[in-house]
């Protein structure tokens, strides 16, 4: 059995992905002690930034200093609840004026998936630093435009990758890439919520602002966790469309897909994503073992084994462990560990593409180089 106390994991998160968050304060910059914090303002005030909410009341090294709403009753609420100043709460029409708030340091954009792209530029214009949802954007070339924006700008881009900072899936890593049961040759990943019942307005479904529907919404968790447990980018792709079993909501975007990934050392990751149904589940098959979550892919708390036996992990909140660890390197002037910078979202949009020709074509897609 593998058990963790919490102490012992927050040692060993702090080795295995470089998190700064751990740090004890006086070996951070001066403008990094007690009293400062990264001021984030967060741009758009949907479902997950309510989810983020507990993130930032339980980070160390963040606060939420402003936000950027459309909607006046959401601004009032949120200015209430969090004691904000006028000057920070703006609406999208001001959104650039962000640029003379010295009071703000980094956006974060938890808007729509097709106003990921522009948001971020506007905001690395601004000399912000950014954090942006899944998916990080449509394409391969809008990945690299925002990437672009920000090396240009002097201003650090992340990807909400909160799963890098979640002690099961640090444990799914050590597994895989230090082949403790021997190498990997199979991993399954699936994850799905049944959305009967969804307003037919929800823009999940309009392909403009979503671009797609399950796999841009969902099956980007099971990408990465493929990636990141086999440590390998994949070489080739096939997909396959299932049927559509709510036509009244799915006109523009697919409900379900399946895709089969295969990757440089031999293995297969066989993965499906849904609005049909509820699926959460991991499941990687070695030489001489195995090791699965279930619930595996979505905010826990998960549980897991392996052929040790079960997994007894802490639980920790996901969301302010990935604040933190982003707020840690820009105050101490670091570099953004690789695993959740920009260039991991475009290596996740890369594969989301390479699905897609996959379903639409019929054919195996050799993936391009990155």
């Amino acid at each position: 059995m593998t058990d963790y106390s919490r102490r012992t994991f927050l040692e060993t998160i702090g080795l295995s992905m470089g998190a700064s968050i751990l740090l004890p304060a006086a070996t951070l910059p001066d403008r990094a002690r007690a009293d400062r914090k990264l001021n984030v303002a967060l741009c758009g005030l949907g479902r997950y930034a309510n989810v983020l909410k507990r993130g930032f009341a339980e980070s160390r090294h963040c606060r939420l200093a402003g936000i950027v709403t459309g909607t006046p009753a959401k601004a009032a609420q949120w200015q209430q609840e969090f004691k904000l100043p006028a000057q920070n709460v703006y609406t999208y029409e001001t959104f650039d004026q962000v640029r003379n708030n010295p009071d703000i340091d980094l956006i974060y954009i938890t808007l729509p998936n097709g106003l990921h792209k522009d948001y971020t530029i506007r905001a690395a214009q601004a000399g912000k630093h950014v954090i942006v949802e899944k998916p990080m954007a449509f394409t391969v070339p809008d990945c690299r435009a925002m990437i672009d924006a920000c090396r240009k700008a002097g201003v650090q881009l992340a990807v909400g990758y909160r799963l890098h900072y979640e002690p099961h899936h640090i444990e799914l890593k050590r597994l895989g890439q230090q082949k403790v049961f021997g190498p990997v040759r199979l991993i399954e990943a699936s994850l799905g919520y049944q959305l009967a019942g969804t307003p037919p307005d929800d823009w999940h479904l309009k392909k403009a602002i979503a671009g797609g529907g399950a796999l841009m919404n969902l099956g980007v968790y099971c990408i990465q966790s493929a990636r990141y447990v086999l440590g390998e980018e994949p070489i080739s792709v096939t997909a396959q469309y299932s049927p559509v079993t709510m036509p009244q909501l799915f006109r523009e975007v697919e409900e379900n897909i399946t895709w089969q990934l295969t990757f440089p050392s031999g293995a297969v990751n066989t993965s499906a994503t849904t609005a049909n149904c509820n699926i959460d589940r991991f499941y990687a098959s070695a030489d001489n073992g195995f090791f699965e979550l279930s619930p595996a892919l979505s905010y826990g708390p998960f549980q897991g084994r392996s052929s040790q036996g079960p997994f007894n992990f802490p639980v920790v909140n996901q969301q302010a462990a990935l604040l933190d660890d982003v707020a840690s390197h820009i105050l101490a002037h670091k570099p953004l560990p690789a695993h959740i910078a920009g260039e991991e979202g475009l290596k996740d949009m890369r594969v989301i593409e390479g699905i897609y020709r996959a379903a639409d074509s019929g054919n195996k897609i050799t993936l391009p180089p990155l």
